[in-house]
């Protein structure tokens, strides 16, 4: 009987070549579907690796598995396969996008990753305090159907405007042909977003920004007004649903992580939970 967290058969098909590559020689490894749900078990409950049920295999090893897949970009690859096939399918809106972020309470365990030169990892661990206390920021661009685009991390204390443009250099959404997808038509965001730089930046690639202004006593600038669509903006509220959908997981509502990098990987684990819930006949 398949245990309530794991992945079914026709989910399995899809990402199977990119999770379990054919072995040629070596040492036979654990089943890379078992290891796989051993790491959806741990997301989803947010139990220690180390109260992982014995039906995944020793809990050490699918860790291990957890952390090569980290290391070599395997989960970034399942997404991206995942995000061609919304896109084959037409369940990808392209036009429309949202961007914003969210604060994730950090537990003090977390605060123990050392400070080790390491290229891949950033010397805050993106951990920062802010008014919730020890928190990480997660900065998401989605559709307007709630699909997961790409995500940056950030400290708690961080603002928004800052990460727009890391957030958005990011995206890299596959196609069957052509060059991949980095642009929309539209990128709607909360007044948070509010400035002329990420406007500017908007207009040198043919984005219309559908930010609200921060009400501020100050002159108007010359020339004429930005127009401002209100029916699209109020369509903003599917990034905070998206937020939802992912703090459904226990492991991204409260970091348990000390490295960055192994956070960002369980938000793209759960990235990857989303897109494996709609099984290509659900639209969230």
């Amino acid at each position: 009987m398949a245990g309530r967290y794991e992945i079914s058969d026709s989910q399995w098909q899809l990402i199977e070549d990119i999770v379990s590559p054919t072995q040629a020689m070596g040492r036979p490894r654990k089943d890379d579907r078992q290891m796989l749900n051993g790491v959806f078990w741990v997301l989803c409950s947010g139990a220690k690796w180390r109260d992982l049920p014995e039906r995944y295999g020793p809990w050490s090893t699918v860790y291990a598995r957890f952390r090569q897949w980290r290391d070599d970009g395997t989960f970034e690859a399942v997404l991206s396969r995942l995000q061609l096939k919304l896109r084959e399918d037409g369940l990808m809106d392209l036009d429309t996008w949202m961007i914003d972020s969210t604060a994730v309470r950090a537990t003090r365990a977390s605060a123990g990753g050392g400070k080790k030169g390491d290229p891949n990892e950033p010397l805050d661990h993106a951990l920062g305090r802010s008014r919730g206390g020890i928190t990480t920021k997660i900065h998401l661009v989605c559709d307007r159907l709630g699909w997961p685009i790409a995500f940056t991390l950030s400290a708690g204390q961080e603002a928004d405007t800052r990460y727009f443009m890391p957030t958005m250099e990011r995206v890299h959404l596959p196609g069957s042909t052509g060059r991949p997808r980095k642009r929309c038509r539209y990128i709607v965001a909360d007044k948070g977003y509010d400035s002329e730089e990420l406007r500017r930046y908007c207009d040198r690639f043919r984005i219309k920004p559908v930010i609200a202004q921060r009400k501020m006593k100050r002159n108007p600038r010359p020339g004429l007004p930005r127009g401002f669509d209100k029916p699209k903006y109020r369509q903003r509220n599917i990034v905070e649903r998206a937020f939802s959908w992912l703090k459904e997981f226990r492991r991204i509502a409260t970091r348990y992580e000390k490295l960055a990098r192994s956070f960002y990987a369980m938000v793209c684990v759960a990235c990857i939970r989303l897109c494996l819930r709609a099984d290509f006949s659900y639209r969230p």
